[in-house]
């Protein structure tokens, strides 16, 4: 196989939650730049088409298919409408999360933590779930977060909600074997609409931000930092890997 078949894409069919803006639709222009067919998942409508139609104009496939991923029901018809589609599934991801509330836990309230959970962490399980029942063979990779590792004082339920996600990766991948790897990404400080939101940040303090982390690799990551590591993880050439998260961070 050479160097360029172990990065080609072009008879996959991959799920992208969470596809219309920050890292899910870097995932998704990489994923259709490298040939496969992206169907695009999220709640704002309006969003997802758009990222379609730049797909699109680059002559790739892409649809838009609108999507809660805390509904069941509508996590089932997402699966179904990729193979009506496009005729099977072979790549999940499960992009979709955040949480734009920052509290300490013990100011926290129950629906907030709630929330939380049922976006970050049970979600996934659905789709997971309902990615296997529909891939005879593939891959699914979760969006984690390096907040997983350590304290994180201020967003303890989001990172309680991603260090679930890390169980979830190595017990699926145990499950699921041969037939479908799971791998995960913890992405570090990339400033995504979510991410400014909970550290109410403004794009002015950007550059502060980056000062102060003191990210080895001197820059803040962007979504096709993460695009270019989910393409490995869903590529022939990490046909040997699972069970793992790899820590896309900058360094840190």
């Amino acid at each position: 196989m050479s160097v360029q078949e172990l990065f080609d894409l072009s008879d996959q069919v991959a799920v992208v939650t969470g596809a219309g803006r920050g890292i899910g639709e870097g995932i998704a222009k990489v994923f259709a730049d490298a040939g496969a067919a992206v169907v695009l998942a999220a709640r704002r409508t309006d969003e997802i088409e758009r990222v379609r139609d730049e797909i699109e104009a680059k002559g790739q496939r892409a649809i838009a298919v609108t999507t809660d991923v805390t509904d069941e029901t509508a996590v089932d018809a997402l699966a179904r409408e990729a193979v009506d589609r496009y005729g099977k599934l072979s790549i999940w991801v499960n992009n979709a999360g955040g949480s734009p509330v920052a509290k300490r836990l013990t100011r926290l309230s129950r629906a907030d933590w709630d929330a939380c959970l049922s976006l970050n962490l049970t979600a996934l399980w659905t789709c997971t779930v309902t990615a296997a029942k529909y891939m005879d063979q593939g891959c699914v990779i979760n969006i984690s977060s390096k907040a997983a590792w350590g304290p994180v004082p201020g967003s303890g339920h989001y990172a309680a909600a991603k260090a679930g996600v890390n169980s979830l990766t190595e017990t699926f991948a145990r499950e699921l074997a041969p037939a479908i790897r799971v791998n995960g990404i913890a992405p570090g400080a990339v400033p995504t609409e979510i991410m400014m939101k909970a550290l109410r940040l403004e794009d002015g303090d950007l550059p502060k931000l980056k000062e102060n982390l003191g990210i080895p690799m001197g820059r803040l990551g962007t979504p096709l930092d993460l695009g270019a590591c989910a393409l490995f993880l869903a590529s022939p050439a990490s046909s040997w890997i699972t069970g793992q998260t790899l820590i896309v961070t900058g360094g840190m």
